[in-house]
C-alpha cells in the first residue's frame, strides 16, 4: 500500500474536498485535516448479528475529530445466510443514539447486492441509502433508474465506473475483485454524464472511487495519476 501521507497529498493536489477514513489506523484524522481535507465518512462493515466493535471504534474517532462525518453501514455476512433486517434496524438506531445519522452501502458480495435486496432493505428500515454506481451496475441494475426510483432515500453517492468485460470474465465476485474491474471514470460501462445529469441538484458528498487491489511490485503512482484524471474528468 502507498503511505497514508502520499495518498492524502495526492488527493489534496487533485482538488478533492474530502476523503473517507478507510481502515482504522491508516489515515489519521489529524493528517487529513492538515492537508485541508474534510473527513466525509467511514465504511463500517458489520455482520448484523455479532459484535459491533467496528461501529463503536469508528464513532469514537468521529466523536474526537469529525462530528459531522457519516457512518456508512455495510453488510459483512455470508450471502448463503439470510440478512436479519431487524438487526440492521437495531444497528441504525444504535448509531443514532450515538448522535450520527447513518447511510447504508449496498455492495457486491454482500447480502445487500441486487436491486431486489436493496428494495427489501429500504422497505424494512428507514435508513438512508448510499448509491454506488459501480456496484449497482456490477449487480446488473441501472444506476439512473435506481436514482429515479429511490431518490428520496439517497443522501450519499459513490461515483464509480466499472469494466463489465473484466467483471464477467471472472468465475465469481471474489475473483473479479482481484482483477480490478473498477476503472477510471469514462473508460468503463457507466454513462457518467447521463448519471450526473440525472443527479442534478444534489448537495451531499459525491465520492469518487476507483477500487484497486495492489499486488507486490505494483506502482501506486499509476493509481494516483488516475485519480487526478478522474477529478479532471469531472471538472
Amino acid at each position: 500500500m502507498p503511505t497514508a501521507e502520499r495518498v492524502l497529498a495526492a488527493v489534496a493536489a487533485a482538488g478533492y474536498d474530502g476523503i473517507e477514513l478507510g481502515p482504522l489506523g491508516y489515515l489519521e484524522p489529524a493528517r487529513i485535516a492538515a492537508h485541508g481535507l474534510e473527513l466525509a465518512g467511514a465504511y463500517i462493515s458489520i455482520p448484523f448479528g455479532d459484535g459491533l466493535g467496528s461501529l463503536d471504534a469508528t464513532l469514537d474517532v468521529f466523536d474526537a475529530v469529525a462530528p459531522h462525518a457519516r457512518p456508512i453501514l455495510a453488510d459483512d455476512g455470508d450471502r448463503g445466510e439470510p440478512l436479519d433486517l431487524g438487526a440492521v434496524a437495531r444497528v441504525v438506531e444504535r448509531t443514532r443514539v450515538r448522535g450520527y445519522e447513518p447511510t447504508f452501502h449496498h455492495h457486491m458480495g454482500t447480502r445487500v447486492e441486487t436491486r431486489d435486496e436493496i428494495e427489501a432493505l429500504l422497505e424494512a428500515t428507514d435508513v438512508s441509502l448510499l448509491l454506488d454506481t459501480g456496484h449497482l451496475l456490477a449487480a446488473g441494475a441501472d444506476p439512473i433508474a435506481a436514482l429515479h426510483d429511490w431518490r428520496e432515500r439517497i443522501d450519499y453517492v459513490h461515483l464509480k465506473d466499472v469494466d463489465l468485460e473484466i467483471l464477467h470474465s471472472a468465475p465469481d465476485w471474489s475473483s473479479a475483485w482481484l482483477r480490478n474491474p473498477f476503472c477510471e471514470l469514462g473508460t468503463g460501462d457507466l454513462d457518467v454524464a447521463a448519471f450526473l445529469d440525472a443527479l442534478g441538484r444534489y448537495d451531499g458528498w459525491l465520492v469518487v472511487e476507483q477500487d484497486w487491489v495492489p499486488q507486490p511490485g505494483d506502482d501506486p503512482e499509476q493509481q494516483i495519476a488516475a485519480q487526478a484524471r478522474n477529478r479532471a474528468f469531472l471538472a
